[in-house]
C-alpha cells in the first residue's frame, strides 16, 4: 500500500467518476458488478463510471469557455449504458477519494436521482440488481463506503438535511 500511495503522490493526473444512486418509491437500486471487475468484484455497487474529456469536448460549450453540468451528464449517461434507465432531478450527495491498484488517484462524486423512466436491462459489469430500502440495503456486500451514503441520502430525503458523510 505504501508503494501504491507513494506512486499516487506523483500523479498530475487522475480519474474523475461520478455515481448515481436512483431513488423509486422509496427505494434505492443497487447493482452486483462481475467477478471479473478489477475494482471491487462481486460487490454490490450503484451505476456510476469515468470521466472522458469527449464527453465535454465534443459539444458546445456553454459560457465562454465553460461547460457545464458535465458530472450529471456522466452520471444520467452511465445510468442509461449499466441499467437502461433514466433519471431527473438529480443532486449531490458527497465526494470521495481513492487511489487505485495500478496507483492512479481517483476522485468520485456520488449523486443521487430519481427515476425518471426505463426498464432495467444489466451492462455484462453487472450482474444483478435489486431495488432495496436503507434497511435492505444491509443485508448486501456493498463497496464500503456505500451504506454510509445510501444513510446520507436517506436522511436527507426524509428531513431536508445532508451533512457530510461519516461512518454510520
Amino acid at each position: 500500500m505504501e508503494e501504491i500511495e507513494s506512486t499516487a503522490k506523483n500523479h498530475k493526473m487522475h480519474y474523475v467518476i461520478a455515481t448515481c444512486i436512483i431513488v423509486k418509491e422509496g427505494k434505492y437500486l443497487i447493482a452486483k458488478r462481475a467477478d471479473y471487475e478489477p475494482a471491487f468484484p462481486n460487490k454490490w455497487t450503484v451505476p456510476g463510471g469515468k470521466l472522458e474529456s469527449k464527453e465535454f469536448t465534443s459539444r458546445k460549450k456553454d459560457a465562454g469557455e465553460l461547460w457545464y453540468n458535465v458530472l450529471e451528464e456522466l452520471a444520467e449517461r452511465e445510468v442509461k449504458e449499466e441499467v437502461n434507465l433514466e433519471v431527473k432531478n438529480m443532486g449531490y450527495v458527497t465526494s470521495l477519494a481513492y487511489i487505485r491498484n495500478d496507483g492512479v488517484p481517483t476522485i468520485i462524486v456520488s449523486l443521487f436521482g430519481e427515476y425518471k423512466s426505463g426498464e432495467i436491462k444489466l451492462c455484462k459489469a453487472l450482474t444483478e440488481y435489486t431495488w432495496v430500502t436503507l434497511k435492505e440495503a444491509k443485508k448486501y456486500d456493498l463497496i464500503d463506503g456505500i451504506l454510509d451514503e445510501l444513510t446520507m441520502l436517506d436522511n436527507y430525503l426524509k428531513t431536508g438535511e445532508m451533512g457530510k458523510w461519516k461512518r454510520h
